[in-house]
């Protein structure tokens, strides 16, 4: 076949497994807690290494900021042969439990986004795949990682959720995120969304595991509100997941 034109390779990589950070920065990284580690690919926000986890090959790729480049890649991925991903990120904290170095497994996502709009009606729930959720939750037990497993939002505007009060539609927002934080919501972060959707319409399979950074609403309560940089439990928690489901399925 011929080379994605966005991701810029074909399918001749082998790898049916793949872990999506948003930042290009964090590909090396991630590659290094895989065996024999090497540099794939770049092209445009997609950076892409590949490495060994028990005897299979594992693609580590970027996917930029926000949910047209997430979707442009899981597309081509697709085509390339991968079939299960898994998304490591990190969130804003919305439920007071919620604390600035735990990890959120989303096993489901508020499409406040864009993109999938245009796949699929908005009543169409963005959900994660059950046997990855699973392995991601056995994986967090494995790491000693305070783990929470829940709804997060997904949103568009970085600075929408920072400042709505200077948007023309703070109002709706604001009000927005109160009812999330009312239903139970755990976090907010910008792709899971996005890459639950377009699974779910490819038939593949997705699940997201996020680094709490810090918690907004704790931090309006006057609460303790540790901001938590370092991705390495989500990292371990997702190469481990994969672990796990290679161990299960071969």
């Amino acid at each position: 076949m011929e080379k994605m034109y966005h991701i810029g390779f074909d399918d001749t990589h082998g790898a049916s497994y793949a872990i999506l950070p948003g930042d290009p920065g964090r590909v090396e990284k991630i590659a290094s807690y895989l065996e024999n580690p090497r540099f794939y690919n770049q092209n445009r926000e997609y950076t892409t290494w590949l490495g060994e986890l028990s005897g299979k090959t594992v693609m580590v790729i970027s996917t930029g900021m926000g949910g047209p480049s997430t979707a442009i890649g899981v597309e081509e991925l697709v085509k390339t042969g991968v079939k299960n991903f898994i998304r490591v990120g990190t969130c804003g904290g919305m439920a007071l439990p919620v604390v600035g170095g735990d990890i959120v497994i989303a096993t489901g996502a508020i499409r406040m986004d864009g993109t999938t709009k245009e796949y699929v009606p908005v009543e169409f729930p963005a959900v994660a795949n059950l046997d990855i959720t699973n392995a991601l939750v056995e994986a967090a037990k494995r790491t000693g990682a305070t783990w929470h497993a829940g709804i997060v939002q997904c949103k568009d505007s970085f600075y929408g959720q920072h400042s709505p009060e200077r948007m023309p539609s703070g109002y709706e927002l604001k009000d927005k995120w109160e009812a999330w934080i009312k239903a139970g919501c755990l976090a907010s972060e910008m792709e899971s969304s996005t890459l639950y959707i377009v699974s779910q319409i490819l038939g593949v399979r997705s699940g997201c595991v996020l680094n709490v950074v810090w918690n907004q609403e704790r931090e309006k309560a006057k609460m303790e509100n540790p901001h938590v940089h370092d991705t390495s439990l989500a990292i371990k928690t997702a190469v481990e997941a994969i672990r796990v489901l290679i161990e299960k399925e071969g």
